[in-house]
């Protein structure tokens, strides 16, 4: 992992590290996430052109979470 994205759980309000969704650049320019499992809640809902592979899982995040992110989210 080469940096996270956004504010550090502490600083979004996470004091008891119960809720700690998190969003990380690796060092190959993708990205990880820590988040809520939520595959077998969601996977229905995906739409018709969305599909996941078997070792694929759907993770939920806050939106906090993604909106304090996006200042460092390249845009290329």
């Amino acid at each position: 992992m080469t940096r996270r994205l956004g504010d550090p759980p502490c600083q979004r309000g996470s004091v008891t590290g119960e809720s700690c969704p998190d969003l990380f650049e690796l060092s190959d320019g993708d990205f990880a996430v820590i988040g809520t499992d939520r595959t077998e809640e969601l996977d229905a809902l995906l739409p018709a052109d969305a599909s996941r592979a078997d070792y694929e899982r759907i993770v939920v995040i806050t939106r906090d979470t993604l909106l304090r992110a996006k200042r460092d989210i390249p845009d290329a």
